[in-house]
């Protein structure tokens, strides 16, 4: 959305709701991973001469496995960045206890950098140390650039899953029931899935949505390309 309400209880509800980075992230990440990896594995297959069979076998391992395993990876990643800024933290709030003057003029020093000066600027120092977690949080943002860790991580890696689950299945349908021409449903499928990514992400960018989903299909060729290349070295 572009436009909300600047209503005074609007904006204090908007402002103090916990920072984090929402799933558009997660989303794309665990989907085109997930095609792309899976139609690497259905190219490569394919591209060795095995049997349909081996196609789905191996290509329903990965979309589960592998989804997991971003999933899994995803979260922990997560994890580590909040372990890293409460120990940060923890250090930080030891400074101003240990050296309080030291840290004033940190905050001032931030301030300053935002363009504050003078006399506005001395009222606005005194105004966040009088409270410690204001000058804690300021100094969270404005010494180490923390100011945005995802406080959700089951939310981030269940996100990736899902979305590689769904768009890995798509590579591996065709031979999954069986169609005729399997391989070749699989790629048109494929680049379709990675047009529809594309197109789909620039919503939330300045890209125009064609360019959005013809870089997204390049991309994604390439690496199936590569694996198909890959998989027909090995067919006899």
């Amino acid at each position: 959305m572009t436009d909300h309400s600047h209503e005074p209880q609007d904006i204090s509800a908007r402002i103090g709701e916990p920072k984090g980075r929402g799933v558009l992230r997660d989303a794309v990440y665990g989907a085109i991973d997930g095609t792309v990896t899976t139609f690497a594995i259905v190219a490569g297959v394919a591209g060795a001469g095995l049997s349909p069979f081996v196609v789905v076998v191996l290509g329903l391992a990965n979309v589960l496995a592998d989804g997991f395993s971003m999933a899994a990876a995803n979260y922990s990643g997560i994890k580590a960045e909040q372990d890293n800024y409460k120990r940060i933290r923890q250090i930080e709030e030891q400074h101003i206890n240990d050296h309080p003057k030291g840290e004033r003029l940190e905050v001032r020093e931030i301030l300053s950098r935002k363009g504050l000066s003078g006399r506005v600027l001395d009222q606005a120092t005194d105004a966040v140390t009088q409270d410690k977690e204001s000058w804690i949080e300021l100094m969270m943002e404005g010494e180490y650039g923390l100011g945005g860790i995802d406080p959700r991580p089951l939310r981030a890696a269940l996100t990736t899953f899902v979305a590689f689950l769904v768009a890995g299945m798509v590579p591996v349908s065709p031979f999954l029931f069986g169609l005729d021409n399997a391989f070749q449903l699989s790629a048109w499928m494929t680049m379709f899935t990675f047009f529809c990514i594309g197109a789909l992400k620039s919503h939330w960018s300045l890209t125009p949505w064609w360019r959005s989903a013809l870089e997204t299909m390049l991309i994604g060729g390439a690496a199936a390309g590569l694996a198909f290349g890959v998989g027909n070295l090995f067919n006899v």
